[in-house]
C-alpha cells in the first residue's frame, strides 16, 4: 500500500506541474548533453594524441649546399659528419630512447619534394644537390624528444632538429580549450538544472501542503513524505539524461563514425562504445543531482 501510494503521488505531481516537469527534462537534457560532449571531446583528444604521437618522428637535417643557417657556415655536411650522427643514433646513450630510424638521401628528399612542389616555381628551380640528407627518428617515448634533440643540436654538420609533435601541440591546445569551454557551459547548465529542480519540487510541495500536513498528523516519517517529491525530480532528470545519451550516441554514430572516420583516415576516432561506457555515469549524475537538490528544497516544507 505504501509503495502504491508513493508511486501514485509521484505521477500525480508530475502531471500537476507538467510545464515545470518539461522544463526540468529539457534543462537536464541540455546540461548533461554538454557534460557528455565535454567528456567525449577529452576522449577524442586522448585518442588522437595516442595515435598521432605513435606516428610522429624527430627529423635531423644535415647541412645542404645552399643552407644559410649559422650552423652550416662550413658548408655542406661531409660524409664523416653524417656517419658521426648515425653512430650517435646507434650508441648506448640514445638506444633507450630510439625505437628505429631511417636515412633519407638527397635523391629521396628530391623525389618527395618534387611530389609536393614540382608544379610550383620553387619546385621548378630546385635541384637534387640542394636537398639535405636527413635522419627520421622514431622515439620510444615521443615526450622524451628534448633528450634526443640536445644530442644533435649544435653538432657539426647538423642544420636543424625538428620534432613533429611541436606542430601538433597548438592543435591539441585549441581542442583542450574548446573542451574546457564546453565543460564550463556544462557546469553552468548543471547548476541551472539543480536550481530548476529545487524550484519545481518546492512548488509541488507547496501545492500539496494540506496533504503533507495530514501525513504529519498521522505520524508519517520525513522520508515517506519527501520520497514522492524526490522521485518526481529524479524521473524528470532521468528522462533528460536518457535523451542526452541518445543524442550523443546518434551524433557519434552518424557524424563521427559514418562521416568523419570514413572521410579522414590519418587519425583515429572515438566510437559508440565510448558513449555507452559514459551513459551509466550520466544517468547516475542526473539522479544524484535531482535527489540532492530535491532533498534540500523539501527540508523547509515537508519536515515532520
Amino acid at each position: 500500500m505504501r509503495f502504491r501510494f508513493i508511486v501514485s503521488e509521484t505521477f500525480k505531481g508530475l502531471s500537476r506541474n507538467l510545464v515545470m516537469t518539461v522544463s526540468v527534462i529539457l534543462v537536464s537534457f541540455v546540461s548533461l548533453l554538454f557534460v557528455g560532449a565535454s567528456v567525449l571531446l577529452q576522449n577524442q583528444i586522448s585518442v588522437m594524441k595516442g595515435d598521432w604521437y605513435d606516428k610522429v618522428e624527430v627529423s635531423v637535417y644535415m647541412c645542404p649546399t645552399s643552407s644559410t643557417a649559422a650552423a652550416c657556415a662550413d658548408g655542406e655536411a661531409t660524409q664523416e659528419e653524417i656517419d658521426a650522427v648515425e653512430g650517435l643514433l646507434n650508441s648506448d646513450t640514445l638506444s633507450p630512447y630510439i625505437d628505429n630510424y631511417t636515412i633519407e638521401s638527397k635523391a629521396e628528399a628530391y623525389e618527395r619534394f618534387m611530389a609536393a612542389y614540382g608544379e610550383s616555381r620553387i619546385g621548378r628551380n630546385a635541384t637534387e644537390d640542394m636537398m639535405p640528407v636527413s635522419f627520421r627518428i622514431k622515439l620510444v617515448d615521443p615526450e622524451k624528444y628534448q633528450v634526443v634533440a640536445e644530442q644533435f643540436t649544435g653538432r657539426a654538420g647538423v642544420e636543424r632538429v625538428i620534432d613533429q609533435a611541436d606542430t601538433l601541440e597548438p592543435l591539441f591546445v585549441v581542442m583542450n580549450r574548446v573542451s574546457w569551454i564546453t565543460g564550463g557551459l556544462a557546469a553552468i547548465l548543471a547548476l541551472t538544472a539543480v536550481l530548476l529542480i529545487a524550484t519545481t519540487i518546492r512548488l509541488s510541495a507547496m501545492s500539496r501542503s494540506k496533504e503533507t500536513g495530514i501525513m504529519r498528523l498521522v505520524g508519517a516519517s520525513n522520508l515517506f513524505i519527501q520520497l514522492p517529491f524526490m522521485l518526481e525530480g529524479a524521473i524528470a532528470a532521468l528522462i533528460g539524461a536518457a535523451g542526452a545519451v541518445v543524442a550523443l550516441w546518434l551524433a557519434v554514430r552518424y557524424i563521427v563514425v559514418d562521416w568523419l572516420a570514413s572521410s579522414i583516415n590519418f587519425t583515429a576516432f572515438i566510437g559508440t562504445g565510448d558513449v555507452l561506457r559514459l551513459a551509466p555515469w550520466l544517468l547516475l549524475a542526473a539522479v544524484v543531482l535531482a535527489v540532492v537538490s530535491s532533498a534540500f528544497s523539501l527540508s523547509k516544507y515537508t519536515r515532520v
